[in-house]
Formats: structure tokens, C-alpha cells, sequence
């Protein structure tokens, strides 16, 4: 961690740390999130310590893996019971959740550390950001970060890109964020603010 008069500096190598600069900046206390594809829980934990005591995180992932993993993160930061772990494809999330949410977190690819042959695939991924938009309240926003260098990713990269497109720019504000002196593979970020 490099410091400032005092101040950490946030050295931003890759999408994930930028998403967790953005997600710092929108999400509040008492706020609704959802973590579409948990992982090994590190945005789930962030976002349940911006929710507050107030707030309340839905996280998913299909493997047992990924849940035992954030579970775990969560119980060693007394944090468990500001999320709600769900076994889950990301694709059933209107299912879990359905009150209005101020955040949709993706996290696409495969599980670091796990089975790379277990991958987010291109049509549940579209599903999951459409039911995302509906549950969004105005001003929330959506954050994709997408990995087009495993195998497979280049499909979803093109599904998610098609989808955001096509979005009402009088209803959607889309971003593409991505550094300009890494390899055209390389992650970047998409993020979608609702903003009627």
C-alpha cells in the first residue's frame, strides 16, 4: 500500500481495484447490493462493510466453493448476517431478491483458485443483467467487469458489449473502463448507472 500525508493511495492494477473505487464512492449505509457471482467473497465482504448495519447483500455463485469461501470472509469480519448466500446461478437473481437494490455487482469468468472449466456463460450472464436493470432503483448502477482472455470469455465479452449497447442512452449511462497500455485481452469494466 503506497501512502500520502497519512492517506492511502488506492494503486489501481486492473478492473477489480477501479470497481472497488467506484463501489466506495456509490454505495451508503442501509443501501440494498447484490454480488451476482461471489467468488471468493472480496467484493461481497466490501460491499456488505458499505451496506452498514442498515443495508443488506444477496451474493451468488454456483459452486460451494465460492459460497464456503465468502461465508467464511464474512464470519471472520462479524459481518454474516449483513448478507444472504445463495447457491445460486446468477440468472435467478429476481428470483432471491426482490426488493429494489442500489448495486448489481459482476464479476464474470471462473473462480480463481477453482475449476477453470466452470465459467459464467454469455446467455445466463444476459439474463441476469436484464433482471439487474429492473431491479435497479434510479441512479443505482451495475458493475461487469469482464475477462476476455480465458476460453469462452470472448463470447461473453460480445453478449455483455451487445447488451449495454443496446441500452436507452436516455435512461442508461454506459461506461466502458479498461487501461489503453495492456493487452487487448486484458479484464476491463463495464459500469451502467440508471438514471430515470
Amino acid at each position: 500500500m503506497t501512502y500520502y500525508n497519512g492517506f492511502p493511495i488506492q494503486i489501481l492494477r486492473g478492473p477489480v481495484p477501479l470497481s472497488h473505487l467506484l463501489l466506495q464512492n456509490f454505495v451508503r449505509d442501509g443501501y440494498s447490493a447484490v454480488d451476482a457471482t461471489c467468488g471468493n467473497g472480496h467484493d461481497t465482504l466490501l460491499l456488505a462493510q458499505l451496506v452498514g448495519a442498515g443495508g443488506h447483500v444477496w451474493a451468488f455463485d454456483i459452486q460451494q466453493q465460492a459460497i464456503n469461501a465468502t461465508g467464511d470472509r464474512l464470519a471472520e469480519e462479524s459481518l454474516t448476517n449483513r448478507a444472504t448466500l445463495i447457491q445460486r446461478g446468477h440468472e435467478e437473481l429476481a428470483r432471491y431478491v426482490t426488493s429494489p437494490v442500489q448495486t448489481v455487482l459482476f464479476n464474470l469468468g471462473y473462480l480463481p483458485g477453482g475449476d477453470r472449466s466452470i465459467i459464467t456463460l454469455p446467455d445466463t450472464t444476459v439474463i441476469a443483467l436484464k433482471q439487474s436493470l429492473e431491479l435497479l432503483m434510479p441512479n443505482g448502477i451495475v458493475i461487469v467487469t469482464i475477462y476476455p482472455g480465458h476460453n469462452g470469455g470472448n463470447e461473453e465479452q460480445s453478449a455483455v458489449e451487445n447488451w449495454a449497447t443496446m441500452l436507452d442512452p436516455r435512461e442508461f449511462q454506459c461506461w466502458r473502463m479498461n487501461q489503453i497500455n495492456v493487452s487487448t485481452s486484458a479484464p476491463y469494466m463495464i459500469l451502467v448507472q440508471k438514471t430515470s
